[in-house]
């Protein structure tokens, strides 16, 4: 059973400045009131499917299109052209903090982005201590998150994310740059740990790392992206050599 399709995807973003009107402007009178806006082209005529309970993996520099391909996927863009379609619960998840907000402590944030992805108050009270213990922040609960470190803030995040995940048992698992995104060796090695059990468990991935070895270990196929255009599409060996070459 195919699980995610992507067919003739392309996507262009607008970009433009305008000047707001202030002080600094008026003393800055010499420059152009508006900067003639241009379109960037994050995706070309990406055409893909993967198949019930494979991995596929997206690899390319920063900028190539993988964050942008993913969301589509997701829902969270719409392309400029062409159609994205996933079959069964879809899950998106990024290592970039995604819900966290800092002028909230810990205990306020797990609630927030618990709720976030869908699980109700009653599930997050039963999960909140196995969500505090997975991220080895027990003494910070009560401490707002704009005093975390990026490790920590990652360690709240990946140990949310998880434990939802767990939660909503999906089909389609769509993750952006979770591996390897912040935390200490020890952690990374459990965040390892726990992603695999999901991978292994019969949902279909699709997945950007800039880890390799991950790329390497788990995936069926690999897509190379370079300026938003599939440069090579097959066996992972392949594509990283490739990826490598670049």
């Amino acid at each position: 059973m195919i699980r995610v399709v992507a067919d003739n995807i392309s996507k262009d973003f607008s970009i433009g400045y305008r000047k707001e009107e202030s002080a600094l402007s008026a003393v800055l009178s010499f420059l152009p009131k508006s900067y003639p806006k241009r379109i960037l082209v994050a995706l070309k005529n990406i055409s893909f499917s993967v198949d019930s309970g494979k991995v596929l993996g997206l690899v390319g520099k920063n900028g190539s299109g993988k964050s942008t391909l993913l969301r589509i996927i997701a829902g969270i863009y719409q392309p400029t052209q062409g159609v994205a379609k996933t079959v069964g619960k879809t899950i998106y998840l990024t290592g970039l903090g995604q819900g966290l907000s800092p002028m909230l402590t810990m205990r306020e944030n797990i609630f927030l982005m618990g709720s976030i992805m869908g699980l109700g108050q009653k599930d997050i009270k039963n999960k909140f201590n196995e969500i505090v213990d997975f991220s080895g922040l027990n003494d910070f609960v009560d401490t707002k998150v704009a005093h975390f470190s990026s490790g920590m803030i990652t360690r709240l995040n990946f140990s949310v994310m998880i434990n939802s995940l767990k939660h909503h048992n999906p089909d389609v698992i769509l993750l952006d740059e979770v591996f390897g995104s912040g935390g200490d060796i020890d952690f990374q090695g459990k965040a390892i740990q726990k992603m695999e059990e999901l991978i292994k468990g019969g949902a279909t991935v699709v997945m950007a790392s800039h880890d390799l070895e991950i790329i390497k270990k788990y995936c069926d196929k690999v897509i190379l992206l370079n300026k938003g255009e599939v440069a090579f599409m097959g066996q992972p060996d392949e594509a990283i050599k490739l990826y490598l070459k670049s």
